[in-house]
């Protein structure tokens, strides 16, 4: 059997949200869909909550709650639920590693110690060894663009074929296409003189070298997946902007996340953050090395 799609759920209408998200992915892929809780808090939140008993039984209850909703509506679906006897980011990390993909919501904040965009969402992504989607609750905008296209960020090889492939598998699964965008950053806007200006004529000499490399970075993706429809893009300006214009219509948009930054680094880049807090379409971080 497929390994399981797993997502984080914490009783918040944004992580119920995501578990139908991650339904119908696992109906998609014929995989089974695994509701997880990690039930238990770092010690100075534990001071103040409430006994642990009474939080295992919340969640069990919810849990429940959403396996019986879930199987009502995608009876093809195998569902599975498990209450996890570690701290939030532990659990959820740690499930995540032997999943195809984790799903967590991206507002707010449950009431049962909260797995959505925080401290918590944050943590998991940055450690998270497989793909993390992140699936905001205002499902209007979210459910209106669905089956669009599948959009992603295209770096400089290696690094974009993990993401690359996680896009075009998606896309497979469900039948839809590959938007492929590589963005060159524009000098910035307070420099001046004629070196800040490139000549028109070596400008688009950049812009073809650009399209060339993003038609040889997707080639092998487009042999694979044959049947996957792929537009390509490259574009001047801010990769945050432009992603999210890109995926103002798309019905998930698709980044990567390097694993090899130094430990004081940030593990997620200003472009990641931008389309986690303003992408109206599900956001998928794809660790690669």
């Amino acid at each position: 059997m497929a390994r399981p799609i797993t997502v984080g759920l914490d009783g918040s209408p944004e992580s119920l949200a995501a578990a139908e998200w991650a339904a119908r992915e696992a109906q998609c892929r014929r995989a089974p869909l695994r509701l997880v809780h990690a039930w238990m808090l770092q010690a100075q939140t534990a001071r103040t909550a409430q006994a642990p008993e009474t939080r295992k039984l919340w969640a069990q209850e919810a849990l429940e709650g959403a396996k019986a909703r879930l199987e009502g509506r995608y009876p093809e679906v195998p569902v599975s639920v498990e209450l996890v006897p570690r701290t939030a980011v532990e659990g959820l990390a740690g499930h995540g590693a032997s999943s195809q993909m984790l799903v967590l919501g991206s507002h707010g904040r449950g009431a049962m110690a909260g797995y959505l965009l925080g401290s918590v969402g944050l943590q998991v992504l940055g450690c998270s060894t497989n793909p993390v989607v992140m699936v905001r609750g205002d499902g209007g905008e979210r459910t209106r663009h669905e089956g669009g296209e599948v959009v992603v960020g295209v770096q400089d090889p290696p690094e974009s074929a993990a993401p690359i492939e996680f896009a075009f598998a998606t896309a497979a699964a469900r039948g839809t296409g590959v938007c492929a965008v590589r963005v060159l950053t524009s000098p910035p806007a307070f420099t001046h003189g004629p070196r800040s200006r490139p000549h028109p004529d070596q400008a688009a000499g950049v812009r073809d070298d650009e399209r060339r490399l993003l038609a040889e970075t997707v080639e092998l993706w487009r042999e694979k997946y044959a049947d996957v429809p792929v537009t390509e893009h490259v574009e001047h300006g801010h990769p945050a902007d432009a992603l999210l214009t890109a995926a103002s219509r798309a019905g998930l948009v698709v980044v990567g996340r390097s694993t090899n930054r130094s430990p004081v680094a940030p593990r997620l880049g200003h472009v990641t953050h931008a389309l986690l807090h303003h992408a109206t379409c599900p956001v998928a971080v794809v660790p690669h090395d």
